[in-house]
């Protein structure tokens, strides 16, 4: 079995990694262990965790990761949508969202300079792959009429990745908009156990060029 480290923003995502990305791995003989990133250490009582504050933190706690030499890769999954700006990369923000995207993960993965590292940014954010059943979401948040609404959305775009992050249009503003109850901790990872991975990777270029490069690992 090889050993994966994933550095995730929040619990959401340590939700998906533990119950979506985990189980589906083990199959490739691959072992993935989240950790969240840790925004403030105090000495006494737990640590202040979900959301990044700054690349420098984020950097100290991937070499971190790194230090184990058990394991085979670190990663990282981290929304675009609100990247810190002292992020490498951020600074050459030209072209589309992909190159967007591209140019801060390859500046991150030059900074950091390990082979087993690479980087992995959420097009725009994690609520961004859950567009990729509009059903699921509607069934999963007890509410099937709001079906259509959310389908016009999705194919208001070329992917679910290509959905907006302007702060009134980001992917999880527009859910939370038809479902007020919709709690990203709460409901998150429930809505993308049921949409599975296979139609994620299928409607999502990018996360599905990631999740290749982690089946892949030697």
């Amino acid at each position: 079995m090889k050993k994966a480290l994933i550095l995730v923003e929040g619990q959401t995502e340590e939700f998906f990694v533990k119950r979506v990305l985990a189980d589906y791995l083990l199959s490739h003989g691959i072992i993935m262990i989240p950790a969240i990133v840790t925004t403030k250490r105090v000495k006494n009582g737990p640590d202040f965790k979900d959301g990044i504050i700054s690349y420098q933190k984020v950097k100290k706690e991937i070499l971190n990761l790194l230090g184990d030499t058990s394991a085979r890769l670190v990663t990282t999954m981290f929304d675009f949508y609100g990247i810190p700006a002292d992020f490498p990369g951020v600074y050459n923000m030209s072209g589309n969202q992909y190159d967007r995207v591209s140019k801060i993960e390859a500046g991150f993965n030059k900074d950091i300079n390990d082979l087993r590292f690479f980087s992995y940014l959420s097009h725009h954010e994690f609520e961004g792959l859950l567009f990729s059943s509009p059903s699921v979401i509607a069934r999963t948040l007890n509410d099937p009429e709001k079906e259509p609404v959310l389908k016009r959305i999705r194919n208001s775009f070329p992917t679910p990745e290509d959905i907006n992050d302007n702060p009134e249009t980001a992917p999880s503003k527009r859910i939370r908009r038809e479902f007020p109850h919709y709690d990203k901790a709460a409901h998150g990872s429930i809505i993308a156990f049921r949409i599975g991975l296979q139609t994620m990777r299928e409607q999502c270029p990018h996360f599905a060029e990631w999740l290749k490069r982690i089946e892949h690992v030697t």
